[in-house]
């Protein structure tokens, strides 16, 4: 007995249509992949995240036994860290890009909210003069933080399918886009924060294929603006740009004990550990009296190097540099270009945030309170650091099936 052929569904005949302009015979269904280059990313978190611990732990004091207070916070912290990341990789990254209009919102107000004067101060504490945390009682939240992955959300997205910034004119629409919380993270005042985002924004201009003319022209001009700013700094900003000036010729006598006594303590403990570093306990006295302000969180890397020595600090740079591998092997394999610009922009804030964080420990760059990604203590910090990962995982595990649009190729006569 012979039946009817199955009629194929609106959906399927869709689908099929589909497959046949992408030169493809079978109905194409999404992949979700589980072998990607992005597990080397996490990996390099998980792995920094457990030397960041242990660091941790040898700033307790030699009084204390067990885990430290602070390993003990950032154990918990990590949790969360974890469970915001995972929850990241669930939905697609373009249902993501949806909300980035809610996500600017929020983020927008958040930053507002701390600039407020009559903010009750339980719910935004300044600390040494700066507005930068609220108070969620669990933990402070910092919406600068997470102002940096919105942020590289909406440039990815506002880039994805134009080309007018391959002109001088076409860049001043992202421009005015990063202009906006650069502005209100410089008047917290957060410094080393806001000078984040301008990596992150070349960066993404370049994969989108901006003229490099062009950006070296904006280079250039902002050189040549940029010691006119000098005025507007922060007293104590620019003391730590003279303390770094000092450091540099050897002028350290009369700042020893004031802008120049945390750079020159971090020294101190990077020169002590030599090669191979301290033991343990050894680490752990020179540490407590050594005195080193914010030795668990802005300072960690100098810990870092006095108990494992140079080759510490070179484990510790192999790690990020194998973060970035996975997340430029990611976008590389990404086609389209709204997930090939958002792992370019969180890859760029992670390495100028590693690159200003390693320079301000050796004394080459401002102190400026920039935590060291997934090592430093802090939650909100740790929990956006895993949330960037989980959005490169996210862009990862999902290539298009379908034949895509090119991705930012242009003639060079265009």
């Amino acid at each position: 007995m012979s039946t009817a052929p199955r009629q194929p569904s609106s959906s399927e005949l869709f689908l099929t249509a589909r497959s046949r302009t992408s030169g493809t015979s079978a109905p194409v269904r999404r992949r979700v992949l589980l072998r990607h280059p992005a597990w080397l990313t996490v990996f390099a978190s998980l792995a920094l995240c457990a030397l960041g611990v242990y660091t941790m732990n040898l700033t307790a004091g030699v009084q204390s036994a067990g885990i430290g207070v602070y390993a003990k916070k950032q154990l918990a912290l990590l949790l969360v860290a974890l469970i915001a990341g995972g929850v990241t990789v669930i939905p697609h990254y373009r249902l993501i890009g949806r909300m980035i209009p809610l996500l600017i919102v929020a983020v927008l107000a958040a930053l507002v909210l701390l600039l407020i004067p009559f903010v009750p101060e339980f719910l935004v504490t300044p600390r040494n003069g700066a507005r930068r945390w609220i108070n969620l009682v669990v933990m402070d939240f910092q919406p600068s933080e997470l102002a940096k992955v919105v942020y590289v959300l909406a440039i990815a997205y506002y880039l994805r399918y134009r080309k007018n910034y391959r002109s001088l004119q076409g860049l001043i629409p992202p421009a005015i886009i990063t202009f906006i919380p650069m502005g209100l993270v410089l008047v917290e005042p957060d410094l080393g924060t806001a000078l984040l985002f301008l990596p992150a924004l070349f960066a993404m201009l370049i994969a989108a294929g901006a003229k490099l003319k062009h950006l070296a022209a904006v280079v250039l001009v902002a050189m040549v603006v940029a010691p006119s700013m000098y005025p507007l700094l922060q007293p104590h900003q620019k003391d730590r740009i003279d303390a770094v000036l000092r450091q540099m010729v050897g002028d350290t006598a009369a700042t020893g004990d004031n802008i120049n006594y945390q750079g020159l303590k971090a020294q101190t403990l990077i020169g002590s550990g030599g090669i191979v570093g301290l033991g343990a306990a050894k680490s752990r006295t020179v540490v407590h009296y050594n005195r080193l302000p914010e030795d668990h969180n802005d300072m960690i890397f100098s810990v870092v190097i006095n108990r494992f020595g140079l080759f510490g600090g070179l484990l510790v740079m192999g790690l990020y540099l194998l973060w970035l591998l996975g997340a430029t092997l990611t976008a590389a394999m990404c086609k389209d270009p709204f997930g090939r610009l958002l792992v370019v922009g969180l890859s760029a804030m992670i390495a100028a945030q590693v690159i200003v964080n390693i320079g301000m420990n050796l004394g080459l760059l401002p102190i400026t309170g920039m935590t060291l990604p997934f090592v430093s203590y802090g939650g909100a910090s740790l929990v956006v650091a895993f949330i960037m990962t989980g959005l490169i995982v996210n862009v990862a595990m999902r290539r298009p099936a379908l034949l895509t649009r090119q991705s930012f190729e242009y003639d060079d006569d265009e």
